[in-house]
């Protein structure tokens, strides 16, 4: 091999060249990027979650309907912030000492007296017990009397008179509404048809609307206004929910181009902007439009199933009371899931699914629901 080039390199004079030093690495330490908190991690599943569960049902929209098992009882913490807001009875919450009070001195006034015989009040006595804040006599009326509480005589009802007197008696008013609640709430299905029951709804809509326009909303937050809107479609009839049902069946028929979820919440929305005129009582009904809206979504959807199978559809008075519509629902869905199988279209099945899945338990609000059927119905890939 030819090493002379190597030699001759050798032989030179290197004694003048010196290293040329590189240049530093410039000093620039970076801490590596922590991982989220158990906070966020949390919070991403609990919505992603529920959106895997509906992608899965429409990968296979044919499996029938699991049975739902009861739901074990809550403790009060957890029952507290996600359990579904009755929009009535919550009105009576604050003025629950009371309540147990009353009730307490009821019942020993009528294991004192078992056997005597309960004198309907007139119309005065009724305003003086309020006067007194007789709640002993009160919550006695309301067991045995309930109209005399709604009843106007010289122009004013009970709930009025103790609106008026002012502040001091802001609790009589409070045990009123908890009583129109617990009326309300209590109907039987046997009952609705009968006239008194419609003239008392027509009294009670007048007591709630005139506490409205008098000012106790302010105080009472959107309770009130909800009970206003409940009672005023319960005393309506059937010819609103009736209408209102055909349309969302339409809506969801149509698949997501039909935007279901967005009518039934336009639906209610305009009910309750043409009844109460005041776009800031609107605001504050959040959560008695989402389980107006959710109601309407089940009432829709059966009611087109109801057609095909030829089966009685929801009775429109379980409309926005509880969650009535969702156990009439449910109930329908388990007792005749072989037809359903098999004579109702797939998109219907894979809908009653969907509303079934995301409406059931007590885990999250029914804001958050809608929110979900919404993404699901409205803009989700469809059946």
């Amino acid at each position: 091999m030819n090493h002379a080039p190597l030699v001759h390199y050798l032989g030179e004079n290197h004694t003048d060249q010196r290293p040329i030093p590189r240049r530093r690495v410039s000093s620039d330490p970076c801490l590596p990027e922590r991982l989220p908190t158990t906070g966020f991690l949390q919070r991403e599943a609990e919505i992603d979650a529920p959106k895997a569960i509906l992608r899965q049902l429409r990968r296979s929209p044919t499996p029938s309907p699991p049975n739902s098992p009861e739901p074990e009882l809550e403790t009060e913490e957890e029952s507290s912030g996600h359990q579904r807001r009755p929009s009535l009875s919550s009105l009576a919450s604050s003025a629950s000492s009371i309540k147990s009070f009353g009730s307490s001195l009821i019942q020993r006034r009528q294991d004192a007296r078992p056997n005597s015989a309960w004198k309907e009040p007139q119309p005065f006595e009724v305003l003086r017990a309020v006067e007194r804040k007789d709640v002993m006599y009160l919550m006695e009326i309301r067991d045995r009397s309930f109209h005399l509480l709604v009843r106007m005589s010289g122009g004013i009802t009970p709930l009025l008179h103790a609106m008026r007197l002012g502040q001091s008696h802001r609790d009589v008013a409070v045990i009123l509404l908890g009583a129109f609640s617990r009326w309300v709430n209590h109907l039987e299905d046997d009952q609705m048809d009968n006239p008194r029951t419609k003239m008392v709804l027509k009294a009670l809509r007048t007591n709630l609307k005139l506490a409205i326009d008098y000012g106790l909303t302010k105080t009472q937050g959107s309770d009130l206004t909800a009970s206003f809107l409940q009672t005023l479609i319960m005393s309506q009839g059937d010819t609103w929910v009736l209408g209102q049902a055909a349309n969302i069946g339409l809506a969801l028929r149509a698949g997501t181009e039909g935007k279901p979820v967005k009518t039934s919440d336009a639906a209610v929305r305009k009910f309750a902007t043409r009844e109460l005129g005041k776009a800031d009582l609107i605001a504050t009904l959040a959560d008695y439009i989402a389980n107006a809206t959710a109601d309407l979504l089940m009432m829709g959807a059966w009611s087109m199933a109801a057609e095909i199978l030829e089966l009685e559809r929801i009775p429109t008075y379980y409309f926005a009371r509880d969650d009535r519509v969702y156990k009439a629902f449910v109930e329908r869905l388990d007792e005749h899931k072989n037809a359903i199988q098999f004579k109702l279209t797939k998109r219907l099945k894979w809908q009653l699914r969907v509303l079934r899945t995301v409406l059931e338990g007590r885990t999250t609000t029914y804001r958050n629901k809608v929110e979900l059927l919404a993404g699901e119905l409205d803009e989700g890939e469809g059946v």
